[in-house]
């Protein structure tokens, strides 16, 4: 009987858990963010689709540093990657002290655009690392497992987004009837709370700024395995050429880009759905924690199968799977339409990284500009949730204006994801149409 091929070699494992330790880190930065969308646009008194400008600029990031970081690690080594990323995401996130004090949402947008430098700088770098570090056989088994401390950093987000700041903003108080009462002051009486509220989004953005710096310093004095080319030469023309001829990468970048794209809009705007029943913002985010927690669970449920079944059939059937709770989310309204959109979660735990396992396959040195690219698809994540936001002012900035196909907007705005995950499903019925 043939042993099959350890997940991680023993060598390797140290590097393997410093390197997975960076998937809960950007996974914090994801989720501590999501719930910003509505905090600044009620503090700010925006419309629905300038409040989407946090996402704009939070995944703008990625795609504008991805294929840089890419030419950086090409020249230099996976480490060094590391630490740039790491330097870049504590830069971004200490801005966040002068955006409050200037009360500027430019500058916070400026500092979320500069934090996800650094972030670009670690998926970039942290993926294609966990590819290679074992067999190829088990590569996107491995890339699911080290995925699957994500949302374990994405729930710490949500923890202190819900705990240290939608729990402190005097702009989410209400009176004896549920009416905002930032909605009646004057005002001076709304500035004075729009400087309170500002501090407080800024005080956990530092602090983990500061965090990050600590983590630096760990890593740097650390000895890592490196991966540099013995001679440092870059053949971007080449590689290109040999990219573009690859059916698989060209393939599941786009299926990439439109399947971050749906991810961040089902939880940027569980938010906004919530709240379209009667549900607060505040405990809204106990609806982004379940969804956060089955898609946990995915991920290690799918890690398991992955042993047994080949990915492009189960990416298939998890699309399949996503599309109808987005159907339910978009057509069943009130608390079975957001338990809906809560279950889409479960669809998506395998998506990111069997998409991207697909894709990298078999590209060798190629990868790692062929990562960046995968990176840079995350730009679907800066696109779609503005083109939601603006389907959600179709009628004002609520969210129940107008009805659209006989639901609220707010349900029917979800047409985007399903778009998105029937998309998927053409990328992975072809893969397993004629094999990887």
């Amino acid at each position: 009987m043939t042993q099959k091929p350890a997940l991680v070699p023993k060598n390797l494992l140290v590097p393997f858990i410093l390197i997975t330790s960076l998937f809960a880190l950007w996974g914090f930065a994801n989720d501590i963010t999501n719930p910003m969308v509505a905090a600044f646009k009620r503090v700010l008194e925006l419309n629905n689709t300038q409040a989407s400008w946090v996402q704009l600029a939070f995944y703008g990031g990625y795609f504008t540093m991805a294929l840089p970081a890419a030419f950086f690690i090409k020249k230099y080594s996976y480490k060094t990657g590391v630490l740039l990323g790491l330097g870049l995401y504590a830069f971004g996130a200490v801005l966040f002290y002068p955006a409050a004090a200037w009360e500027s949402y430019g500058f916070f947008l400026a500092a979320l655009y500069i934090l996800t430098f650094g972030l670009a700088f670690l998926e970039t770098t942290a993926n294609p690392y966990i590819l290679s570090m074992g067999p190829e056989a088990t590569a996107t088994q491995r890339l699911n497992l080290a995925q699957a401390f994500n949302p374990m950093g994405a729930l710490a987000g949500l923890f202190v987004a819900k705990t240290f700041i939608l729990n402190s903003l005097q702009s989410n108080n209400t009176d004896e009837n549920g009416k905002l009462i930032y909605d009646t002051l004057d005002a001076a009486a709304k500035a004075a709370v729009k400087s309170n509220d500002l501090m407080v989004i800024r005080n956990p953005y530092v602090i983990l700024g500061l965090v990050v710096l600590a983590i630096l310093v760990l890593i740097a004095l650390v000895k890592m395995p490196e991966s540099k080319d013995s001679d440092g030469k870059i053949d971007f023309g080449g590689t290109m050429k040999r990219l573009l001829a690859n059916r698989n990468f060209v393939e599941g970048t786009l299926a990439q880009m439109f399947y971050v794209g749906a991810q961040i809009m089902v939880w940027t705007y569980i938010y906004q759905y919530a709240e379209s029943i009667g549900i607060s913002n505040y405990d809204a985010v106990n609806y982004a924690y379940a969804s956060l927690g089955v898609f946990l669970v995915g991920r290690w449920v799918c890690t398991a199968l992955l042993r047994i079944m080949p990915a492009a059939n189960l990416l298939a059937g998890f699309a399949v799977l996503a599309m109808g709770f987005t159907l339910g989310a978009i057509f069943l309204e009130g608390m079975i339409g957001l338990y809906s959109l809560v279950g889409i979660s479960f669809a998506m735990s395998l998506m990111f990284p069997t998409i991207y396992g697909i894709a990298l396959e078999g590209l060798g040195e190629d990868s790692k500009f062929a990562a960046a690219y995968l990176v840079m698809a995350i730009v679907g994540g800066a696109i779609m949730p503005t083109l939601q936001g603006m389907i959600l002012d179709i009628g004002g900035t609520g969210y129940t204006d107008v009805k659209i196909l006989g639901v609220p907007e707010v349900n029917f705005s979800f047409v985007l994801p399903l778009i998105c995950f029937f998309l998927v499903w053409l990328f992975a019925a072809r893969v397993r149409k004629v094999g990887s």
